[in-house]
């Protein structure tokens, strides 16, 4: 049934949750400039250019899907992984659809995806006023710093309710519980009667919102355990274990030494620490080859780090899903990021290894005080790691990511796709 329409500050401190977390607000300058910069003026030219180009570009730019949205079962994506996540169900389904809104980057996906319109938004930032002044008296400072994340925010929820009474869909299904634009149409879902339903696509943290979904298919018993730290659990539960990864597992990493060494970072990692790792590195092991694979998401500029270490060679994660990345190498380094759990599920051995110094970040995921990964706290003691599985890599290391993966060592190993497809058409029956 529907429920009540959500004031509009209760809705946004719901969307942007995590926007005004204590971890959020202390990322690295380096980190955070990318995504919001710190001068006021810079953050307004990037609100401006955000007006211009998306609010009003979306205004002159029809949208033409090449499938029809009505009635249909919506897989809601905000990424090329939650594409990669969800993927399945559309393969498997003939009435599921994968869709976007408008104009939001799905990398490598961006013509594969339908598109819900956001022409209306533009309608409703005579909000943004009242919007900020409230959120100024609830969130202090935050509201401030963040007033651009609050303008991007603005309209989603009503322009999404709207295209759900349109299009009445047979159920959301989403694999991203945070962001922005997925807040909003979780809300409006919640405020229209649509069922929802979520497919966890990476590792959570315990700051992440409540589980808000009607169905949660979650990996395994870690990312419960997390999420009963964030608050009531809403929703039926199961642990399926990570359906991306069903078709790779059967091809575990068997060679028995690490000769091949691949490197994650983020845009929490700064490029001189980054730099000062991988040229220390490169120096005490000239025998093994080490891959740098930035985020999908980093916008800055590797040009500098590319002509100071040539020897370094490089992964395009916009081109190269993670799991073939990660076939061809032996070993893993990198902070925080679920890399790590992928890695180990295909008996790479992993290590964590900090690039900066955010105490709020440190092991974010858990995966150090787990077992997981095995934590290096400075570069000695990450060649004294890297030497131990030069000389020997376990044969079983991959059994660390039992309580991350719950069908691993089970009768359902590599069939997490065929248990969450069972379960969500139970589900919508």
């Amino acid at each position: 049934m529907p429920g009540p329409t959500l004031p509009l500050l209760p809705r946004l401190r719901d969307i942007l949750q995590l926007r005004f977390s204590a971890v959020f607000a202390t990322l690295p300058a380096a980190a955070m400039a990318s995504i919001s910069p710190a001068n006021p003026l810079k953050r307004l030219a990037r609100v401006l250019g955000y007006a211009g180009l998306r609010l009003v570009g979306n205004v002159f730019k029809p949208i033409k899907n090449q499938e029809d949205l009505r009635g249909k079962v919506w897989l809601y994506v905000v990424s090329a992984n939650n594409y990669d996540a969800l993927n399945f169900i559309r393969q498997a389904r003939p009435d599921a659809v994968l869709l976007a809104g408008q104009a939001k980057n799905i990398g490598r996906y961006n013509g594969a995806v339908n598109r819900l319109s956001l022409r209306r938004k533009l309608l409703y930032y005579w909000q943004f006023p009242v919007a900020l002044l409230g959120l100024l008296r609830t969130e202090g400072w935050r509201a401030w710093r963040f007033f651009d994340f609050i303008f991007y925010a603005i309209g989603y929820y009503e322009v999404y309710r709207r295209a759900l009474r349109h299009y009445r869909p047979r159920a959301v299904v989403f694999s991203n519980d945070h962001n922005d634009d997925t807040r909003s149409l979780l809300l409006a879902c919640r405020a229209e009667g649509v069922p929802t339903a979520y497919v966890q696509h990476a590792s959570v943290s315990t700051s992440f919102p409540p589980l808000g979904f009607d169905l949660n298919l979650l990996e395994g018993q870690d990312a419960l355990d997390k999420y009963r730290q964030c608050g009531p659990v809403h929703g039926r539960v199961e642990l399926v274990g990570m359906p991306k990864a069903d078709a790779f597992l059967g091809l575990k990493n068997t060679e028995p030494a690490v000769r091949r060494v691949g490197v994650a970072s983020n845009v929490h990692d700064p490029i001189p620490a980054l730099t000062e790792a991988l040229r220390f590195l490169l120096q005490e092991f000239p025998d093994l080859s080490f891959t740098l694979r930035p985020h999908p998401s980093d916008p800055r500029d590797f040009g500098p780090l590319r002509r100071a270490l040539p020897a370094l060679q490089w992964s395009d994660a916009r081109q190269e899903n993670v799991f073939a990345f990660l076939q061809t190498h032996d070993a893993l380094i990198a902070a925080d990021t679920s890399t790590h759990l992928e890695a180990t599920l295909l008996n790479l051995v992993s290590i964590y290894y900090r690039f900066s110094a955010n105490p709020l970040i440190h092991d974010y995921y858990g995966y150090a005080a787990h077992g997981l990964v095995d934590e290096a706290r400075d570069l000695p003691e990450l060649r004294d790691l890297l030497l131990r599985y030069r000389a020997q890599k376990p044969a079983g290391h991959y059994r660390r990511a039992a309580y991350y993966n719950a069908t691993l060592g089970t009768a359902n190993e590599g069939r997490s796709q065929a248990l969450a497809l069972a379960l969500l058409a139970d589900w919508l029956h």
